[in-house]
């Protein structure tokens, strides 16, 4: 098997072992990169000398017997809105171009600290909104990877590197974990700190994660994870055994509430044949369960809130070089300046009030089972409808997206499985249990 293939957990553990070096890994990942970037276009940012000399670097550090982190040697990619000190960080627009930080974000700090070799920044769509990039779908060029963090959910689905960053204002993580056929995992907002970032919206932006399995999503989230003082909505807490538990089998088998949503009729024909055909197969394990009417509101409630902090977060780039942006962004910010601030508020307090709505159901269930996207990817010059990742993106639930179903021509289509807040852990469990036993079933 090529070591491009490896996958994030089992790649940490052959170089801890001593089985194969870092260099050898990032050599194939590069190799990768090589031979399918052409076609698919995920790097924004990429620089092979930069890339190996951390990899040499690494295996220097573990050869002179020092202590090493989870992620030691291990290539990861960085979607282009979070800062690196030694690349650019351009947030897919001309206004930016050329930009270098003088610092890491707090996700990639951590990364490094946990001794992660960070291969190059992932293309993302202008301001991480609805603009396409010029990233294809590594199952259909013709098709779009979904976005906003297209080129790192492409970089993992084309096996150029085992794990990426990314990041989730309405469905950025995963719908193209869905489209482009890998694991999506947005963590609770406020788990992992934003410094550093890109900021559209602090009510609403979440750091996730891509890798190719539950465990390998676990790893990469549970080392960034943690209070940062430059970020208001993280708090001091435990390092969170995301990895072990995720590994580990739940005391009872795991219910399912399987949730159509307010927004079912958007759903494909495709992806209601194949739920039904899902939920058949879960026979006891899921049950249909109706929200009820305090959640209709919820998508319009997103919308607001995330308008109005768009436009008051890029009201500089917006006054001075708005004739760089795209018409699908000025909109946006145009739209997001005439919201009242009664109603703005209205958005931010509906937040805990149905996440309190929602307790009757996780009180009952472990997770909730919904499509990740309507259906398979569309056509490239769109980047997808987030709409079955709004509900859960303002509510800051985490969320999971597992490549377990496919349309007729083979394009993947993702299953979303959604838990409490700061109930994570619990849900990569029961999402690992899922995959299991669905392959268990045949």
């Amino acid at each position: 098997m090529s070591l491009s293939a490896l996958g994030l957990t089992q790649a940490a553990e052959e170089i801890r072992e001593g089985r194969i070096k870092s260099a050898e890994l990032v050599t194939d990942c590069l190799r990768r990169v090589a031979e399918a970037d052409e076609a698919i276009e995920a790097w924004a940012y990429l620089d092979p000398e930069l890339t190996m000399m951390q990899a040499e670097g690494a295996d220097l550090h573990r050869q002179k017997g020092n202590a090493i982190g989870p992620l030691h040697g291990v290539p990861v990619a960085i979607k282009d809105i979070f800062d690196t000190a030694d690349m650019p960080t351009e947030f897919g627009s001309p206004v930016w171009a050329g930009r270098t930080p003088r610092r890491d974000a707090a996700c990639v700090a951590r990364l490094r600290a946990a001794g992660a070799v960070i291969m190059g920044k992932t293309v993302t769509t202008e301001y991480a909104y609805f603009q396409p990039g010029k990233t294809k779908n590594p199952h259909d060029p013709a098709r779009t990877p979904g976005g906003s963090s297209s080129g790192s959910a492409a970089a993992v689905a084309a096996a150029m590197v085992p794990g990426a960053v990314g990041s989730q204002t309405n469905g950025s993580v995963i719908r193209p974990a869905s489209f482009c056929g890998v694991v999506g995992f947005k963590p609770t907002h406020g788990l992992i700190p934003r410094s550093g970032a890109l900021e559209l919206s602090r009510a609403l932006d979440q750091i996730g994660v891509f890798a190719r399995t539950v465990e390998d999503a676990a790893l990469l989230a549970e080392v960034m994870v943690g209070f940062d003082e430059e970020d208001p909505d993280t708090r001091p807490r435990g390092r969170p055994p995301y990895a072990a538990t995720a590994r580990s089998a739940p005391p009872l088998p795991p219910r399912f509430a399987f949730v159509r949503s307010q927004v079912w009729e958007q759903a494909e024909p495709v992806t209601r044949e194949a739920f039904g055909e899902l939920v058949d197969a879960l026979g006891e394990h899921a049950t249909a369960v109706d929200l009820g009417g305090s959640f209709a509101g919820a998508v319009d409630l997103h919308r607001v809130a995330m308008e109005t902090e768009m436009a008051h977060n890029l009201r500089r780039d917006y006054d001075k070089g708005g004739d760089q942006l795209s018409a699908v962004l000025r909109a946006l910010i145009e739209r997001g300046r005439t919201h009242r601030a009664v109603d703005y508020m209205a958005a931010l307090a509906g937040i805990q009030t149905l996440n309190g709505a929602l307790d009757y159901v996780f009180d009952e269930y472990d997770a909730i089972l919904t499509p990740s996207a309507p259906g398979e990817a569309p056509a490239i010059d769109t980047t997808g409808n987030p709409i079955f990742c709004t509900t859960w993106t303002y509510l800051g639930t985490p969320a999971v997206s597992l490549p377990l179903l496919s349309s007729e021509r083979g394009l993947p289509i993702g299953v979303q499985l959604v838990g409490r807040r700061g109930n994570d852990a619990r849900l990569l469990r029961t999402a690992r249990w899922l995959v299991n036993y669905l392959e268990e079933q045949g």
